[in-house]
């Protein structure tokens, strides 16, 4: 039950009119005093089973629930217009026939004078909403807008809608506001002016962050090629290539089972010795021959290749050669 009644407090009343002489017809084309009931609520309510009463003598503490009842009018069920959405409304013809419609219902209202309307909860006890109408001239209606009521005249009059909507009220388009508050162009002006300053601040912030990146890596396209990345690169590569060609010279003392395989390693370690301390294949690249003097063209040499004549024995005829000797 506490559920319910937490639900039924989200209904309430929000315009009445007790005099429609040219306003709202029924389907039967016949006009009544009426009743807007509205759900304030985010969610979905059933008000089937409520009350309406216009005679406050049902305020009496004294009376029970039924005879409470017996001076209302219960809202029907089986129209599905009573099962109210969230922020919808529901229009009850009040002084009608409840056999023309489940929405007429026989609940009296007196036009021209101040009349009380009340709602009350499905148990005919538990007052949910009240207001006291003052006297309507025709077609007006007592309606609460902005949490406040107030009289509204026949052209303002909302069944059945948001009572914030006024639908005779003509909306201006945004055009002719901005002419009114703007007469001389002036502020038409500096809002141009300030959307071209905009763009071009934001092409000259793009272009110069542009320039700043590409500067950048020119700068470290020039710092990759200079040293020492570059010989390190080139000792890379030279340490690649004598891995590979090691590789080789261990397959190949690894093929040949006669020669002893410490002797390649002792050659390998040697060779890289050699590169680590520089010295290896450092060559000037300038030939030197020195001269040496082979007498080729010494005249005596010559005659005593062809003359060779027996000379008698002296004591230093040992370091003569008695043979022909060629140079």
């Amino acid at each position: 039950m506490m559920m319910f009644a937490q639900g039924a407090k989200n209904i309430i009343i929000s315009e009445v009119q007790t005099a429609n002489e040219t306003g709202i017809e029924d389907a039967f084309g016949a006009r009544h005093a009426w009743v807007e009931l509205e759900n304030t609520s985010f969610s979905t309510y059933n008000v089937r089973g409520m009350y309406i009463a216009t005679d406050k003598a049902v305020l009496n503490a004294q009376l029970s629930a039924p005879e409470r009842i017996k001076k209302m009018s219960v809202i029907p069920s089986g129209d599905d217009r009573t099962n109210l959405g969230a922020r919808k409304h529901l229009l009850l013809f009040l002084n009608a026939n409840p056999a023309n419609s489940l929405l007429h219902l026989s609940a009296p209202v007196k036009q021209g004078a101040s009349q009380w309307i009340a709602l009350y909860n499905a148990n005919g006890v538990e007052l949910i909403d009240s207001i006291t109408v003052p006297a309507l001239s025709a077609d007006a209606s007592y309606t609460l807008a902005d949490s406040k009521w107030t009289v509204r005249a026949a052209d303002e009059v909302t069944p059945g809608v948001s009572n914030s909507i006024i639908t005779d009220a003509p909306r201006k388009s945004k055009i002719d506001r901005f002419k009114e508050n703007d007469p001389h162009g002036f502020a038409m002006a500096f809002m141009a002016m300030g959307i071209v300053f905009m763009c071009l601040t934001l092409l000259w912030l793009f272009f110069w962050l542009f320039g700043l990146l590409m500067r950048h890596i020119e700068t470290a396209k020039k710092v990759v090629h200079r040293q020492p990345i570059k010989p390190i690169t080139k000792t890379v590569e030279m340490t690649a290539e004598i891995g590979h060609k090691t590789s080789n010279i261990l397959q190949e003392g690894f093929d040949k089972k006669g020669i002893d395989m410490e002797v390649y390693m002792a050659v390998i370690g040697m060779a890289l010795r050699q590169y680590e301390d520089d010295v290896h294949d450092v060559e000037s690249g300038v030939i030197t021959i020195k001269p040496k003097d082979t007498e080729w063209d010494d005249e005596y040499t010559q005659m005593t290749h062809f003359h060779n004549p027996v000379l008698p024995s002296t004591p230093h005829s040992s370091n003569i050669p008695t043979t022909p000797e060629f140079i």
